[in-house]
């Protein structure tokens, strides 16, 4: 009689681990990580101050990983074709390291130890351990000096990774960036996962930037989130620089009084102006 009791409580609680496994792995997929990531963060945000140089460095490429997976389940859910996929892909670029940025514009604009001798130019998109970091916007023969993402004059065209909530990220001179959305009701949740999108005249598609932290959706003129970005902005010390070509023109839905990627105030709804 007791080894009876015995293996049914042996079994019992194998059963019961793997339905807590099986809930656990459902409730992944279907929050899209979110619920994890909330939790990760709650139990770590006491350890950041403490984290080394590598640990934030690895974590910010874990980040990357993770974004980029969400990032491509989503695309397989949706009709791509090949052309576009191409079209969209980031081109290889140049290593380069970070040689200098000023203490009153840490948050601004960084310089890198490559110019135009090794091909770089004016546009060329950026992207470093986590996603996106800016793009280029002066070059000498031998540096580039590199508009961040952070600097509150930069604007890039943005979308929801898992709804493709489309919206405009502006910088805001921290390690958090703000995304402005062009619906008044857009489908986004803490832990969404930001990516580049289609609509961006100055970036490709595509390239993670970072996770919604908080959402705000009675802000006014539009509903906007904080974006905790991927990248190791305050420490970074390397880049990719990856030739780009800005779009002539991008149509995209706006809402009225809101700013392109270039700072241009967008008079008429629907209509993006260079």
């Amino acid at each position: 009689m007791f080894a009876l009791r015995r293996w049914w409580t042996r079994h019992a609680l194998k059963a019961g681990m793997v339905t807590l496994a099986v809930s656990s792995a459902w409730l992944l997929r279907a929050s899209d990580g979110a619920l994890i990531y909330e939790a990760y963060n709650w139990l770590t945000r006491p350890l950041q101050p403490g984290l080394s140089r590598e640990q934030q460095f690895e974590n910010s490429y874990i980040l990357e990983l993770q974004q980029r997976i969400v990032e491509l389940e989503n695309q397989n859910r949706s009709l791509q074709t090949m052309a576009d996929y191409e079209a969209a892909a980031v081109r290889e670029g140049v290593r380069a390291a970070v040689i200098g940025r000023a203490a009153d514009h840490w948050w601004q604009q960084v310089v890198l130890n490559r110019g135009s001798r090794q091909g770089v130019a004016v546009g060329h998109v950026v992207t470093g351990p986590g996603g996106l970091i800016g793009r280029v916007i002066a070059v000498s023969p031998s540096t580039s000096r590199v508009l961040l993402i952070s600097d509150p004059t930069s604007r890039v065209g943005a979308k929801v990774s898992r709804s493709r909530a489309m919206g405009v990220v502006r910088g805001q001179s921290n390690n958090r960036v703000v995304i402005e959305f062009f619906e008044k009701l857009p489908d986004v949740k803490t832990g969404d996962v930001i990516v580049t999108s289609s609509y961006s005249r100055l970036f490709p598609q595509d390239i993670p930037i970072g996770r919604i932290e908080s959402i705000d959706l009675t802000k006014s003129p539009a509903p906007e989130a904080v974006i905790q970005l991927s990248s190791p902005l305050p420490i970074l010390e390397w880049a990719m620089v990856h030739p780009f070509e800005a779009k002539e023109t991008v149509d995209a839905p706006v809402l009225p009084g809101a700013t392109s990627e270039n700072g241009t105030i967008l008079e008429n709804a629907g209509e993006a102006r260079p």
